[in-house]
């Protein structure tokens, strides 16, 4: 019997699909109109900006958010081509550990995390993401972290009460990942650190 399909997933494959070929349209106009000489100054640079952050958004959304298959798999360069495009002007940066294949699930569920850790980071600081041979170990790392009891306790216990808002809907796919991979999810929360495990 085949599996019942990720409604999330397939609405967020199909918003990404729809919106990258306008943006990335934008993109390549702007750029036309920068080597032409035609636009130039900071009203332009702070358009092309916007688009190159814009797509790269999208691009990262497509993996957390998207549809994928047992077999797809993404590249360690496409990671983290993503990633350091989402890196400029940004005050938290990512190390990506990891094989140079990887299952495109798995990366999803880590991508998920990522979203999860942002949210603590709000005053900056450093995210470690590592695959070992056997588990994912995704690390945050800031002196303030900004933390919500309720909306953490979320991914150990699904049925824990939390408001969570669509800025946190990631809180809500972690667990239900975790559950379609058969993996198991442990969260250690310290002062200055919270590391997901799965």
């Amino acid at each position: 019997m085949p599996d019942k399909p990720d409604v999330s997933a397939l609405l967020g494959s199909r918003i990404c699909h729809d919106l990258i070929s306008p943006i990335g349209a934008i993109g390549n106009g702007v750029e036309l109109l920068l080597m032409d000489g035609v636009a130039r100054g900071p009203e332009m640079t702070l358009v092309a900006e916007s688009v190159a952050h814009a797509n790269a958004r999208i691009r990262f959304f497509r993996v957390a958010f998207g549809q994928t298959s047992k077999d797809q798999r993404i590249g360690l360069t496409e990671i983290r081509g993503i990633l350091n495009d989402l890196a400029h002007g940004n005050r938290t940066t990512v190390d990506w550990i990891s094989p140079s294949d990887l299952s495109r699930r798995e990366t999803k569920l880590a991508f998920l995390c990522l979203l999860c850790l942002e949210t603590a980071l709000g005053q900056g600081g450093r995210i470690q993401v590592e695959r070992g041979d056997t588990r994912w170990i995704v690390t945050g790392r800031s002196p303030r972290l900004r933390i919500d009891p309720a909306l953490w306790e979320v991914l150990s216990n699904p049925q824990a009460e939390a408001e969570i808002g669509a800025g946190q809907v990631q809180f809500l796919l972690v667990p239900e990942e975790i559950a379609r991979q058969h993996r198991r999810l442990t969260v250690e929360i310290s002062e200055s650190e919270i590391r997901l495990t799965f």
